[in-house]
This record gives structure tokens, sequence and C-alpha cells, in this order.
């Protein structure tokens, strides 16, 4: 990039988010060549923003690609349109040459609806929420660049939009998080769980089969039994355990099947508003959630919310958990501001009900601190890390899971404020902890181990963090399968990491693994371009 750096330190430091995002989008854009991948770049600068893009378009051109631009205005306001008139115009889009298209105009188009029902924004929104099955004909990579006030509306009005979404590169001013690499992977935890603990595929099958030879006995000797919805929200629960432990290669089958016994759990509920209804909602939720289908997810929180507060009451400690998921929820769609007033509300309930120093209580510190992280409020959010910690090892003890992921969090705020000396022993011992509690091989081992390669990535202590990511890949690979969204998020990581070196200059520093062998051919073959 060819902008100088600003000598004021914070300047310093958003220009050294600003060239590892611009790398990183660059890097994006390189390995979905010939593929549809949406990439959301976000700044609220006309004239950076244009510099970025020339920037990036001449760097790609360089290699051989060719670069396309789609100008959205307010008398064109569907994405799918304006690529069917470019792809018109433009046989480059259908020929076996790699392309990449960029789309601006989204911050021009006006949020007044003047006589029209809808604003042109608001078409705007509407042409992404209901059309993105059909972006699937188009084989490219996509940068769309939006600014912060776009990007708020978006993840409210499109969620599915967003949610399918492959990147988001922030530019000026980090409020959040990349998608890609982040400077350790923040966890927040889903209260009311169990405490994590290894289950082996035997264990898990059993379970499985138990549940459903009950519910089969049951359907035929007394279908309308009252413990019939209890056992198939068991049931999509013990499903999701296997998912949780990485114990099926077939992820999105397992995820269907537990979606399935919770929608049958929740046909069979006769009492609308019982609590076991609102927890089977809150199951379901949580489950969409993690997929990313968010606008699926929001209602069933809502639902449960309303159904706990009806029940038990504005300050019981369900009611606290309710509204944790959904600011958990809020806060995966970017939806900040609606998320801090219920993380709020829910640590006061539970400060009053439980304690100061109960674990509930550290869970919601800890994911009101995660919110505070992604806002760039990092000063309100260390406080809040170090308490939830300090009550995780005293309540549950040195070496619990929690603690474990309560010390991660805290490195990747440390990590993100670069404070690298402060985060290092603390990835270290939360690693220690995840082989100890859950097992070399359990997804959360895996994390662990990208978190602290991620680190030693951000140190330059490149042959020190190449066998965590290659480790911690190979376990994601053998626990999830290769199309699972963490496999995705790994090998981007990984990808990025390894361009970083050989821009460095220090491929010496790399091993002979296979994994990053693999991973450096696809580097050369996306840039077209061999890396020494």
């Amino acid at each position: 990039m060819s902008r100088s750096l600003p000598t004021d330190q914070h300047d310093r430091e958003w220009e050294q988010e600003n060239l590892r995002n611009f790398r990183k989008l660059l890097l994006s854009v390189q390995a979905s060549l010939k593929q549809l991948n949406l990439l959301i770049a976000i700044c609220d600068h006309p004239t950076y923003r244009e510099e970025l893009i020339r920037d990036y378009e001449a760097q790609l051109t360089a290699k051989g690609i060719t670069c396309l631009r789609v100008q959205l205005d307010r008398h064109q306001t569907s994405l799918k349109q304006a690529l069917l008139a470019l792809a018109a115009e433009e046989p480059a889009l259908y020929e076996d040459q790699p392309v990449m298209v960029t789309v601006c105009g989204a911050d021009q188009m006006l949020s007044v609806r003047l006589d029209q029902e809808q604003s042109a924004r608001e078409q705007f929104f509407f042409s992404l929420q209901w059309t993105r099955e059909a972006l699937r004909q188009f084989q490219f990579p996509i940068v769309i660049w939006l600014t912060e006030q776009i990007t708020r509306e978006l993840t409210q009005q499109a969620p599915d939009f967003w949610s399918w979404r492959g990147g988001v590169f922030q530019f000026v001013r980090p409020i959040g998080r990349s998608d890609n690499r982040s400077s350790g992977e923040f966890q927040d935890f889903q209260l009311e769980a169990k405490p994590k603990k290894p289950i082996s595929l035997a264990e898990s099958r059993q379970k499985i089969q138990e549940l459903q030879k009950q519910i089969a006995t049951l359907e035929v000797q007394d279908p309308e039994s009252p413990l019939l919805p209890s056992l198939y929200s068991s049931l999509g629960e013990a499903y999701e355990e296997r998912l949780d432990n990485g114990l099926v290669a077939a992820h999105a089958k397992e995820q269907q099947l537990a979606i399935q016994a919770y929608e049958k759990a929740i046909a069979l509920q006769t009492e609308e508003d019982s609590v076991e209804l609102a927890r089977t909602l809150k199951n379901l939720a949580n489950l969409y959630r993690s997929m990313g289908r968010y606008s699926e997810a929001e209602p069933l929180f809502v639902r449960s919310l309303a159904i706990y507060e009806q029940q038990l009451g504005a300050d019981h400690p369900h009611t606290a958990t309710s509204l944790n998921n959904l600011a958990g929820l809020y806060r995966s769609m970017g939806r900040y501001s609606e998320a801090e007033p219920l993380f709020v509300r829910s640590l006061a309930i539970y400060e009053q009900q439980l304690g100061a120093d109960h674990p509930h209580t550290a869970t919601s510190l800890n994911n009101l601190a995660g919110l505070y992280r992604s806002m760039g409020r990092y000063s309100e959010a260390e406080p809040l890390f170090v308490r939830s910690l300090d009550i995780y090892e005293q309540q549950l003890g040195a070496d619990h899971p929690h603690t474990a992921t309560s010390l991660n969090n805290l490195a990747g705020l440390y990590d993100s404020m670069g404070r690298y000396s402060e985060a290092e022993p603390l990835f270290v011992r939360s690693l220690a902890i995840c082989e100890q509690q859950l097992g070399a091989d359990h997804p959360d081992t895996a994390t662990s181990l990208n978190n602290l390669a991620g680190l030693y990535d951000s140190m330059g202590r490149y042959s020190e963090a190449e066998p965590l990511f290659v480790r911690g890949l190979g376990i994601l690979f053998n626990s999830l399968g290769e199309t699972h969204p963490k496999i995705q998020t790994g090998w981007a990581n990984f990808l990025s990491f390894l361009q970083q070196v050989i821009e460095a200059g220090q491929t010496d520093r790399l091993s002979d693994h296979p994994t990053t062998q693999r991973a450096i051919e696809q580097l050369r073959q996306s840039s077209g371009e061999m890396a020494e």
C-alpha cells in the first residue's frame, strides 16, 4: 500500500491494522478465484476507500487477475441485477480466467423514502436478503464496500446475507474483529450449559440409541405421553454433544438431526408458556446461532426470554440466562448497541440473585467484556475479563475448562492491545488445561493452538507458530471434516500466516510438513507466482 505512516501513536496502530486487513483482503480474493466469495470491506472515508481499491486492483492486475467494478445507486439498488448487467458487458466473467468484482455505491443510497414505499437503502437490503441464493451463479469473489453505519443496518435488515459473508475487513478504525485470523478467537459461554467434558463416540452412540429406543416405545404405547417432548429435547442435546466434542464427520447431517429433534419437542409441547418449552427454544436458537442462521435464532431467543420473564419473573437467574443468550446473538450479528443493555441487565441479575462471586456472574462478566472488546472498548473490557478469571479460579479451580476459556479471552484482549508478553503465558496455560481436561484432539484444544499460533505470528516467531497451526488444523480435519466452518476459518488463518512469512522472505523457517506444503501450493496457484 502506498499510504505513508502517520506520526500519532494511535494512527500508527490503526495503520498497522489497516495493513494487516489489506493483506488479508488480497489473500481472500486470491484464495477464492473462480468461486463465489462475498467479502465485506468497511471504510467511512471515500478518498481513502478509493485509494485502497486502486491499490489492490493494481496488485491483482499485476498477477493476471481481471478487476471489474459495479456502481450501485438509487436507480440500481439490486446487487444481483447490477452483476447481471456487468456480465452482459464483460465476457471475461464467462471465460476461464481469474476475475474479481468490486461493488461500490451503497453509501450513496438515501435512507429516506421520498415518494416511494421503500428507501433506496431499504431496497438494497431487501435485495441482499432475498436474492442471496441467486448470487450462486456468479463464480468470482465480490468485494462490497460499506460504511460502518450501513454495515450495522445490514446486519439487522439482511442477517441471512450477512451470515454468508466470507470475510469482513475494517479500515481506519477497528470496531470489531475480522472473520479471518483474529488476535485470539473469543469464546463466549452458553449459560446453563453443563461443564464441558470429554465423551467417547461409543458413549455418545449408546446415549442416542437409548433415547431413540425410549422414544420409539412411547410413541407406540403412549403417543400422548408428556415425557416425549423432554426425550426429544434430550436427543437434540445428545446430537449437539457429539458436535461439540468433534465426534462426527458428517457435521451438517448431525446438525440437521439435532434440529429435527428440537423441532419435534417444540411441536409436542402442549403448554405454550412452559419453562421446558423455553429451554428447548433456547437450545434450538443456540444451534442456529452456531450455524450462522441468525434470522432463525432471533425469534426463538425472543420467545424463550418472554416465557422466562412471564413464568419466573424479570429478575430470575433463568431470565438472566435468556438475556445473555439473546445479547450473544446480537453480538454475533454486529448489533452491539442492542446487545450491551441485555448483557448489563443479565449481569445485574446474577450479581443480585447469585452473588458477586458466583460462576454465572463470572460468565456474564466474560460475555460483556467480549462485547466491549468487539467494540474496541479495551479499557472497559480488561477489568471485567480479569474479574471473571479470578472468580473461575476461586470457584471452579485453576484447571477447569471454564478457567481455560477465561484465560484465552483475556489473552486475546492483550493480543489485540499489542501486549504480547502478557498474552503468551495466558494462551500457553489455556492450551495446557484444554489438553489435560478435554484431550489433545478436542476442538477446543485446536482453538487454543490456533490462538497461540496467531500470537506467535504477530510477534514474528514464525517457526514456533507453524507447528501449532498445523496441529490445530489436523485436529479440526479429523474431528469436524473439511467442510466445517471452523476448518475454513482455520485454513484462512494459516494461509494468511504463510503469506506473511513469504512476503517477509523467511520461508526457510517453515517445515516440509504436508499441510504446510499444500497451503503454499494453494498460495502459488492463487497468486500465479512461485513462493521462494
